[in-house]
C-alpha cells in the first residue's frame, strides 16, 4: 500500500470550490492506495464487511445510494479507528434478470439444442420491437457470451457511479457472482452439502414461472392482488346427492384427486371415506377430512387438484393422494389427459393456455348443467415470482434442494438460535428473520432451469437403455472446479460417451443466484484458496443489507455458514430502511417514482448527496428531499470557507500549541464532549446522531467562536496564540468527525495544511482534545458568550445597522454568578460586538440580557 503520509501539503487556494473535487480525489485515492486493505494485520485488527453485490442488470437508484453510503460511513469510521478495513465490492451478474436484459437488448433467446457458432455476432442495438417479439434463437454458449459482454459494460457504469459517490472500497478486491472464483466456491459448497446429505434431489410439486421457464423458491414469492371469480361446480354424491364446491381454478377439474372438508364439519361427515363423481369427466374421487379445510370458506368443502396452489400440495402430501398433472412447463394443458381421465371431454382443453382452458371448461360445465349460477367476481392474492409477470403454476419436476429447517425441527431451532446470536441493527429486524424461519414449509429449492448461472456440478450415468441414474450422481474433484457438465466430461469418461447408453449426461440446470450470493463471505474471503486471508476476515464483522432480503440473502448466508463452518458468517447485521418519494410512498420501479442519482451527484456534489443519506438511520425510512441535499451542499461550502478563514488567521502553525484563554478552553471542552458523543453513536451504527451533533457544534463554532476570537487571532502575543491553537485543534478534529460523511471536502481542506489523507488520520479522542487545553475548560462559557453576542447582533438588526456598527455602550444584566463568568470572555465579546463600553449590572434580571445603547 502506498504511504499516503508522504502526500505533500497543497496550500490554501485563493478561491476554494467544491467543483471538481470528486474527480480529483477519486483519482488520488486510487493512485495512492488510500483504501487498500492491509492483509498483514491480525484478525483482531481487521474490520471485514460483507458488502451487498448489486444486481448489474438493473439501474442504480437513490435507494442504493442511501444504503451503500451508510456502509461507507462505517468503513471510514473503522479505518480511522485504526482497523484494517476489508471492504470489497461485488457484482451480482448471473441469473434471471441478466438473461431477461440480454433478451431485450439483443432480441435473442437461448436454445440449448443449437450448436455453438463461434462466428455469430450480435445485432446492433437497440433492436426493434419486432425483434424482441420474435427473438433469434442462439446456442447456450453464444447466449452466455452475450450475458458476459453486457454485464462487463454494466459493471463499468456501476463502478463509475460508486467512485463518484466516494465509496472507500478496495477495488482490487472486486468480484462477480459468475466469475471463476465464485463458480468454484459455489460448486465446492454444493458438493460438500451433497456429501453431508444437506443437498438432495427430489421429484416433487414445484412452483414454476412460465415466463422464465424455471422453478422458483419459496423465498422468491410475492402475493399480488388479481381479479378472479368463484365458480360453483356440482359433483355427484351417493344416492343422487349434490355436492357443491367453489373454485377459482375450474380448468383444473381434470386434475382433481379428492374433495376435502374439515373433520368437525357435520355437513359432510357422512361423505368422508366414500367417493363422489366429478362433473364432465365422471371420475370417482375420494372425500377426505383435513384440519386445514375451512368450513367458512365457500361451501366448506374444497376440490384438491394436482396442483392449483400450495394448499393442494399439502393435502396431496399429507393425505397421500393420487397425482393427475394437467399443466405443463409451458403453462399449457398437456396434450394427453392423465391416467383415469377420459380423453373425449379432455380433448377440448388439450394444448390451451390456462386462461383459454378456463373459458372452455366454464362453457362446457354450463352446457352440461353442472355450473351452478353465474361466476362471482372476486379480487384475491395470487402467487408470483418476484421478478415475473405471470401467475405461478405448480408442476411436478425433479429439482435440487438444500436443507434449511423447513422440514427439520432440529435444524430450524439451530438457525433460530443463530439469529439470536446475531446483533441486529435495529433490533426489531430480528423478528422478521424469526417469522420467516418459523414459517418455512419446505427446503430451499436451489436448481434453476436457466442458462447464465453456476452449473450444478454433477453428471448421471446412463444405463443400457439410455436412462439416467439420478440416485448416484457423478461428481468432480474439488481441484477441478469450476466445471460445466454441459461441456466437461465426468472423471473416468470420455466426451464421446456423452448422451449414449452406458455413458453419461450432464445435469442441465444451474444453481439459484442466491445459492451463490449466499457465499459472498467465502467468495471474497478466499475460502480454501487463500487460507491466510480467510483466517483474517472470517467470520466477518458486518453484513449491511436491505430489510426485504432478510429471507433470502441474510437467511441463506446463515444457512451456508452454519452448515460449512458451524458459525455465524458475521457479527452484526445493519438493515436499511426504504426511500420514500415526496408523497411518503416507497420508491420502486413498478410505481415509476424512482430517482436516479448521477444527475444529483453532478448538480449538487457527492458530499451533499451523502449528507442527505446520512440523515437516515438504519432501519428507518427516509423521504427523498432535494432541499436536504441543498443543505448538505451549504454545509460543505461553509466547511470550505470557514477552514480557509481559520487557516488564514495562522491556525496551521499553531496545531500543537496549548489553548490558554478561557473562551478557547471552553470551546475545546465542548468539542471534547462532541468527540465522545459522535464516537459512541458511530460505534452503535447511529451515524445520524453523530452527524447531527457534529453539525450543531460546527455552526456554533462558525457563528459564535470564530466571530468572537478573530480579532484576537489577528493580533500577537499569548492571547492570539491561544486563539490560533483553538482554531487549529477544532479544525483538525471537526474535519475528521465530518470525514465519513463528507469525504471530498474534508480531504480537500486537510490537504491544504496537513500531510497524508484525512481518511487515514486517527479518529479524534477526548484525550487528544484534552491535551490542547491548558487547565480546565467550561463548555457553558462558549454558550454564554454566544448568547451575549447574538443579543448584540439582534439589537443591530432591529435598528437596521451593519454588524460592523459600533455600540457606544452595552449593559449586561443578569445573575451575579453569570456576569462573573461573562467577565472571563468580556474582551472577546467587546471586540466581536464592536462594543466601546460594557457595563455589568448584577442581579437586575433572572437571566442574561444585553442592552445596547446607540
Amino acid at each position: 500500500m502506498t504511504d499516503t503520509a508522504r502526500t505533500a501539503r497543497a496550500g490554501v487556494p485563493e478561491r476554494p470550490t467544491l467543483d471538481g473535487l470528486e474527480e480529483t480525489w477519486a483519482r488520488r485515492w486510487q493512485e495512492e492506495g488510500t483504501y487498500a486493505f492491509d492483509r498483514s494485520k491480525q484478525r483482531s485488527d481487521v474490520y471485514a464487511i460483507d458488502t451487498p453485490p448489486p444486481t448489474v442488470s438493473g439501474e442504480l437508484h437513490m435507494g442504493h445510494v442511501f444504503s451503500y453510503t451508510h456502509t461507507d460511513l462505517v468503513a471510514r469510521f473503522q479505518r480511522m479507528r485504526g482497523r484494517a478495513v476489508f471492504y470489497p465490492m461485488g457484482w451480482d451478474d448471473n441469473g434471471l434478470p441478466t438473461e431477461r436484459r440480454v433478451q431485450n437488448v439483443y432480441g435473442v433467446r437461448c436454445d440449448p439444442a443449437l450448436p455453438y457458432d463461434p462466428g455469430w455476432r450480435p445485432p446492433a442495438t437497440p433492436v426493434s420491437d419486432a425483434a424482441r417479439r420474435d427473438p433469434t434463437p442462439i446456442s447456450r454458449q453464444n447466449f452466455i457470451e452475450l450475458c458476459e459482454r453486457l454485464t462487463v459494460a454494466d459493471e463499468q457504469v456501476f463502478e463509475a457511479l460508486w467512485r463518484r459517490l466516494g465509496l472507500s472500497v478496495d477495488w482490487s478486491l472486486t468480484y462477480t457472482t459468475i466469475g471463476r472464483a465464485a463458480r468454484a466456491t459455489s460448486q465446492r459448497a454444493f458438493l460438500r452439502n451433497l456429501a453431508r446429505g444437506e443437498a438432495y434431489q427430489a421429484e416433487a410439486p414445484t412452483l414454476w414461472d412460465v415466463g422464465f421457464a424455471t422453478a422458483v423458491a419459496q423465498a422468491e414469492l410475492e402475493d399480488r392482488e388479481r381479479p378472479g371469480a368463484y365458480h360453483r361446480l356440482r359433483f355427484a354424491g351417493p344416492g343422487g346427492r349434490e355436492v357443491l364446491i367453489d373454485t377459482t381454478r375450474p380448468e383444473l377439474l381434470p386434475a382433481c384427486v379428492a374433495l376435502v372438508c374439515h373433520p368437525d364439519d357435520e355437513r359432510y361427515a357422512d361423505l368422508v371415506g366414500g367417493t363422489v363423481r366429478s362433473p364432465l369427466f365422471a371420475v370417482e374421487v375420494p372425500v377426505r377430512a383435513h384440519p386445514l379445510a375451512d368450513p367458512a370458506k365457500g361451501t366448506g368443502i374444497a376440490m384438491v387438484c394436482t396442483f392449483g396452489d400450495l394448499a393442494d400440495v399439502t393435502w396431496w402430501r399429507e393425505l397421500q393422494l393420487d397425482t393427475r398433472v394437467v399443466i405443463g412447463r409451458d403453462g399449457r394443458l398437456l396434450p394427453e389427459p392423465p391416467a383415469g381421465v377420459p380423453a373425449q371431454p379432455y380433448a377440448a382443453l388439450a394444448g390451451q393456455t390456462v386462461n383459454g382452458a378456463r373459458r372452455t371448461i366454464v362453457e362446457l360445465l354450463a352446457d352440461a348443467g353442472d355450473l351452478v349460477g353465474e361466476p362471482r367476481p372476486i379480487t384475491h392474492p395470487v402467487k408470483f415470482y418476484e421478478r415475473g409477470d405471470r401467475p405461478l403454476e405448480i408442476v411436478s419436476t425433479r429439482q435440487w434442494y438444500l436443507r434449511n429447517g423447513g422440514r427439520d425441527t432440529a435444524l430450524r431451532d439451530a438457525l433460530l438460535a443463530r439469529g439470536r446470536e446475531l446483533r441486529w441493527v435495529p433490533e426489531h429486524m430480528r423478528h422478521r428473520y424469526e417469522h420467516w424461519v418459523s414459517g418455512l414449509t419446505g427446503d430451499w429449492l436451489v436448481s434453476r432451469q436457466r442458462f447464465f448461472g453456476v452449473p450444478v456440478p454433477v453428471w448421471y450415468r446412463l444405463d443400457d437403455a439410455g436412462e439416467p441414474d439420478f440416485t448416484h450422481p457423478l461428481t468432480p474433484e474439488e481441484s477441478a472446479l469450476p466445471v460445466d457438465p454441459s461441456s466437461d466430461a465426468p472423471p473416468g469418461y470420455e466426451e464421446s460417451r456423452r448422451g449414449r447408453p452406458g455413458g453419461f449426461v450432464g445435469d442441465p440446470d444451474v444453481l439459484d443466484t442466491w445459492a451463490t450470493s449466499s457465499l459472498t463471505p467465502q467468495i471474497v474471503g478466499g475460502w480454501e484458496t487463500d487460507p491466510d486471508l480467510f483466517a483474517r476476515v472470517f467470520p466477518m464483522d458486518l453484513r449491511p443489507q436491505g430489510q426485504e432480503i432478510i429471507r433470502t440473502w441474510l437467511f441463506s448466508t446463515v444457512v451456508r455458514a452454519h452448515a460449512e463452518h458451524g458459525v455465524l458468517p458475521w457479527r452484526d447485521a445493519v438493515l436499511s430502511g426504504w426511500i420514500l418519494d415526496p408523497d411518503r410512498k416507497k420508491m420502486s420501479k413498478s410505481k415509476g417514482n424512482v430517482v436516479t442519482p448521477m444527475a444529483l451527484l453532478e448538480q449538487h456534489g457527492s458530499d451533499a448527496v451523502r449528507y442527505w443519506a446520512a440523515n437516515g438511520k438504519p432501519g428507518m425510512d427516509l423521504a427523498f428531499d432535494p432541499a436536504q441535499i441543498k443543505v448538505g451542499r451549504r454545509l460543505a461550502t461553509k466547511l470550505l470557507n470557514a477552514s480557509r478563514f481559520a487557516l488564514g488567521l495562522g491556525a496551521a502553525d499553531a496545531l500543537r500549541a496549548p489553548a490558554t484563554e478561557p473562551l478557547d478552553r471552553a470551546m475545546l471542552a465542548e468539542l471534547s464532549g462532541l468527540v465522545a458523543t459522535a464516537t459512541s453513536a458511530l460505534e452503535a451504527y447511529d451515524h445520524t446522531a453523530a452527524l447531527q451533533a457534529t453539525e450543531a457544534f460546527f455552526w456554533r463554532f462558525c457563528d459564535d467562536y470564530i466571530e468572537l476570537v478573530k480579532e484576537r487571532a489577528y493580533g500577537s502575543g499569548p492571547g492570539a496564540g491561544s486563539a490560533r491553537a483553538g482554531l487549529a485543534s477544532a479544525l483538525s478534529v471537526q474535519l475528521r468527525l465530518f470525514a465519513p460523511v463528507l469525504p471530498f471536502v474534508t480531504e480537500e481542506v486537510w490537504s491544504w495544511w496537513r500531510y497524508g489523507s484525512v481518511h487515514r488520520a486517527p479518529w479524534p479522542t477526548t484525550y487528544e482534545v484534552g491535551r490542547a487545553i491548558q487547565g480546565e475548560g467550561d463548555p457553558e462559557l462558549l454558550r454564554l458568550a454566544g448568547d451575549a453576542l447574538s443579543q448584540v447582533r439582534r439589537a443591530k438588526s432591529e435598528r437596521k445597522l451593519s454588524m460592523k456598527a459600533e455600540v457606544p455602550l452595552a449593559e449586561a444584566l443578569g445573575p451575579a454568578a453569570l456576569l462573573e463568568k461573562l467577565t472571563l470572555v468580556a474582551d472577546d465579546l467587546r471586540a466581536a460586538g464592536r462594543i466601546s463600553k460594557l457595563d455589568l449590572l448584577p442581579d437586575r434580571t433572572p437571566e442574561l440580557v444585553i442592552a445596547c445603547a446607540f
